[in-house]
């Protein structure tokens, strides 16, 4: 079995035993995979109940990942987040204790009820990738996966994440409302004594820590042909040309397109990336990097459409390299 093929065979897996746990949620397991091998982070945007906790719990589970939740409040300070040192009297010296925040998959609820230095803090544990504390800079596990879920709808007491900080993140998703039969086949579990909570425990990992970091290494040799990569950097500089717009998508949001088109070519068991993959990701990927103008947020536009406008108006590649 080839590298891409143990990938989309882990991926189909954890799809699989998700469904036990979770139901219409396959698009939303699929664009957290791809932030994971992608190496970057998801923010979850929903309103409560949508199943975002228990969908952190299930993928963390499932990869035998170490899992933190940490409930962002105003007074939660970056040392709660990163570490702090702690005076030892055994040994009469400063010992520096861990934060949630080195751990597998840490999932900062509710990430824009904390104070701009809070979240800095966590940004910036999320780019470096490590934790600089007396001194010493400390990795990061790997992987490590942020997923920071705000509420979109209850604004009050928050502070909202600026563009900047936006663009920290490799996707936005919104998990939704399951279908009507989705529904009905939670209310079924329930029923039978098979709630989610249930379910959770029994899931069983389909890979390992090790294994993953393998995984991204291979998502890294993807191949991205030149048409490809020029398709991309079409859609990307298309935003910035769009009317409604006024910060289009930074160089920044090209490479993780790139990278993000990568990842769901290995889930799907390909080795190279076609134009379809950066079709499917292109609207999370992008949609929250777009400043738009004040006339289209009157008009309750948002990224989303505009980044489908871009997707209808640019021509695709006809052959992708592989």
């Amino acid at each position: 079995m080839t590298d891409v093929a143990r990938i989309a065979a882990w991926a189909e897996a954890v799809q699989a035993q998700v469904a036990r746990a979770l139901v219409d949620v396959q698009s939303t397991v699929e664009l957290l995979m791809v932030a994971l091998l992608a190496e970057g982070h998801a923010l979850l945007e929903d309103v409560p109940g949508t199943g975002k906790t228990r969908l952190a719990q299930a993928l963390a589970r499932l990869s035998a990942l170490s899992f933190r939740r940490v409930q962002f409040t105003p007074d939660l300070m970056p040392s709660d987040i990163l570490g702090t040192a702690v005076f030892d009297p055994r040994t009469a010296e400063f010992r520096f204790r861990e934060g949630p925040v080195f751990t597998h998959v840490l999932l900062a609820d509710e990430i824009n009820r904390a104070t701009p230095r809070t979240q800095a803090a966590l940004l910036e544990a999320m780019e470096e990738r490590q934790v600089t504390a007396d001194g010493e800079t400390r990795p990061l596990p790997r992987p490590f996966l942020v997923l920071a879920t705000q509420n979109p709808v209850e604004m009050e007491g928050t502070f909202p994440l600026p563009e900047a900080q936006l663009d920290r993140f490799l996707v936005r998703v919104a998990v939704g409302y399951p279908g009507e039969a989705g529904e009905r086949e939670m209310l079924r579990r329930v029923g039978r004594r098979e709630g989610a909570e249930d379910v959770l425990a029994l899931l069983r990992p389909v890979a390992t820590a090790e294994e993953l970091a393998g995984f991204i290494d291979t998502v890294r040799d993807v191949a991205v042909g030149e048409d490809v990569a020029g398709y991309i950097v079409r859609l990307v500089r298309a935003t910035r040309r769009r009317p409604e717009v006024e910060v289009g998508a930074s160089p920044r949001a090209a490479v993780a397109l790139f990278r993000a088109a990568q990842a769901r070519a290995a889930l799907q068991g390909r080795p190279f990336v076609v134009p379809d993959d950066v079709k499917q990701v292109a609207v999370p990927v992008l949609a929250h990097r777009l400043a738009l103008g004040a006339e289209a947020r009157m008009r309750r536009q948002d990224g989303a459409e505009v980044v489908r406008a871009v997707l209808d108006a640019e021509p695709v590649p006809v052959e992708a390299a592989g």
